[in-house]
């Protein structure tokens, strides 16, 4: 049909313009180790393993509460810059399964974690020990080796964040093959050691609110810096 001015009248051909899919929002699993109440019993090392360990070794006096504190503020820090976290535990005690190491993983692995962190604090018989390790899965076919590359990754870098973020001793990367909570991860996994709680003076910063808040940036930091390639 015409016009009055005797042009055609003109619609513009509109084209749908296909977007790509948004990847979603990579997950932290940050799980706080150990609890107020251990899980008892056995469990194997690994899928399969005929060698059994403790479901919850119980962890350095303190250490249970400790770590969660520092948790929850890792979440808080990550949360802020935009990802998402899931805890393995948000209160004193692990409930998920049987409550043992492997079943700490399989919570991540459920959740496709794009990372689990493990938060401990350590213990020795010498008091004056002191400083952050940085542990990571050692390869085991059919256990660590789709996750052993990033994992080792994921370590150095969140070593680095962490004592950046500290001052801390750095008692360096340490790989690990008989840990039930690396074996049984199906995601890249990384377990810190914030320090003593053996050490008086360091028991006393990993208890001080400021010092929690140092080590929790430098924990978000570390999979930050892995998250982002």
């Amino acid at each position: 049909m015409s016009s009055a001015s005797g042009c055609r009248d003109y619609h513009p051909l509109v084209l749908a313009v296909e977007q790509p899919p948004v990847a979603p929002t990579p997950i932290v699993c940050i799980d706080p180790g150990h609890g107020q109440r251990p899980a008892r019993g056995t469990e194997p090392i690994g899928p399969g393993s005929p060698i059994r360990k403790a479901k919850d070794g119980g962890g350095t006096a303190g250490e249970a509460a400790v770590v969660l504190q520092i948790s929850r503020k890792v979440r808080a820090v990550l949360l802020g810059r935009g990802l998402r976290v899931a805890l393995t535990r948000t209160a004193a005690n692990f409930t998920y399964g049987e409550g043992g190491n492997a079943d700490r993983a399989r919570f991540c692995n459920r959740r496709r974690a794009a990372l689990m962190v493990r938060v401990h604090a350590d213990g020795s018989t010498d008091s004056g020990r002191h400083g952050i390790s940085t542990i990571y899965p050692a390869w085991h076919r059919d256990w660590t080796d789709d996750v052993y590359r990033p994992s080792l990754n994921a370590a150095r870098r969140i070593r680095r964040a962490v004592v950046a973020a500290t001052g801390a001793a750095d008692r360096g990367l340490v790989r690990r093959s008989d840990l039930t909570g690396f074996n049984w991860a199906n995601v890249p996994v990384v377990l810190v050691e914030n320090g003593f709680m053996t050490n008086p003076a360091e028991r006393r910063r990993l208890t001080s609110s400021a010092y929690q808040w140092r080590l929790a940036r430098g924990l978000a930091d570390g999979a930050e810096a892995f998250l982002g390639g």
